[in-house]
């Protein structure tokens, strides 16, 4: 008896001793450890492009029941752009990577994009996205989908109702067209005096003020701001006044069928462009979110991916590109293979070329392929539960 529970004990203690310590990935090595559920691991494995060149990619493997994952803007605002690094920082993430696609010119994202269960960009294109949940409590989990999002304000004027399409959420107003402007854009809507902006505060939210031809109007930290460019209001808009109720609604459009109440409950939604894998299945034809093969999917860029494997395990990459002496970047298919070597069954391609950077511990740990490391509209934070 005694010989047999000391057997027992000694299993114990080795499996607990093998469980603590860094798991070797097929194909990657060993890692380092980073944090309790974070490893990192590193490849210059040629044969992953094919021998095509030189290729250096750069690896998280996460645990979601350790880690809490969360989209962050830009200096935690929509205006501008800021490097990877410095929202790590602020934000005392263990790791980092770039998130969506932006207008380089003013650090707007070009398409869906929820932080902090805060719509903050609209899109009618249809695009590859990932939802995260990451409850307090609980795991963290991905959902991938190809999703759009469109914005409705509805009100009443007397007994007439009126329901407008927005034009777009926190983004550059344009002449002739209805924005919508909440917290996360700036202190105020940064708009020219040519058109008419009206100010929404309380619960539910109504009218609180009209101010045509100002702009530049704050922005209630718990309101929004609806803004016409143009000087000829639209007869609908002429009845928005002081007092009125104003709500409103998001319209999802997906391809994969993620429901709607999946949508407005996800913590964040990330946009990218090209879903590689979703539940199992390979992606092959990208014509669904017009993506050009010539210059983008069959082209070797820098890329930045996010997925998760049989096991829910989340994998965040950096791929190296642009630089032929060190590393040539992937295509989509090498990105597949990668996915392969992976085993993941979800896969989102991100942002990727200059905008591509990992941070691990507050250092950069890949060498993006612009001169200094790009400012970026936003980013995917990692934070140990």
């Amino acid at each position: 008896m005694r010989s047999r529970l000391a057997a027992l004990v000694t299993a114990a203690l080795l499996a607990a001793s093998c469980a603590s310590q860094p798991q070797a990935q097929a194909g990657f090595g060993t890692p380092e450890r980073i944090a309790p559920g974070i490893e990192f691991y590193t490849s210059t494995d040629a044969s992953l492009v094919g021998a095509a060149g030189p290729i250096a990619v750069y690896l998280l493997r996460l645990d979601p029941a350790k880690v809490r994952i969360a989209s962050v803007l830009s200096n935690d605002e929509v205006v501008d752009a800021e490097p990877v690094a410095g929202m790590a920082a602020r934000h005392h993430a263990v790791a980092a990577i770039n998130g969506g696609y932006f207008n380089r010119a003013n650090g707007e994202p070009v398409a869906l994009l929820k932080t902090a269960g805060e719509l903050v960009s609209d899109s009618p294109a249809i695009k590859g996205a990932v939802l995260i949940r990451s409850p307090a409590q609980g795991a963290t989990d991905l959902g991938f989908d190809r999703i759009s999002a469109r914005v409705t304000a509805s009100f009443d004027f007397g007994d007439t109702p009126h329901e407008l399409p927005v034009d777009g959420v926190d983004t550059t107003r344009e002449r002739g067209k209805l924005m919508l402007y909440t917290p996360s854009y700036h202190a105020d809507t940064d708009t020219a005096p040519t058109g008419t902006e009206w100010t929404l505060d309380g619960s539910p939210l109504r009218v609180v003020d009209v101010r045509p031809s100002q702009g530049h109007t704050p922005i209630p930290r718990s309101g929004a701001v609806l803004s016409y460019g143009g000087v000829d209001l639209p007869e609908a808009l002429a009845d928005l006044t002081p007092g009125t109720i104003v709500t409103f609604k998001t319209t999802w459009k997906t391809l994969g069928g993620t429901p709607a109440d999946d949508l407005d409950r996800a913590d964040h939604i990330v946009n990218g462009a090209g879903l590689l894998r979703r539940r199992g299945q390979a992606i092959a034809d990208w014509q669904p979110e017009n993506l050009s093969a010539q210059s983008f999917t069959d082209a070797r860029h820098p890329r930045t991916l996010i997925g998760k494997d049989t096991h829910g395990t989340i994998w965040l990459a950096a791929v190296d590109g642009r630089q032929p002496d060190y590393s040539i970047g992937m295509t989509f298919a090498d990105l597949q293979r990668l996915c392969d070597r992976l085993g993941l069954t979800d896969a989102l391609n991100l942002d990727g070329g200059g905008s591509t950077t990992m941070v691990v511990t507050d250092r950069i740990v890949n060498r993006p392929s612009d001169v200094s490391p790009r400012p970026v509209s936003d980013a995917i934070l990692v934070t140990i539960r």
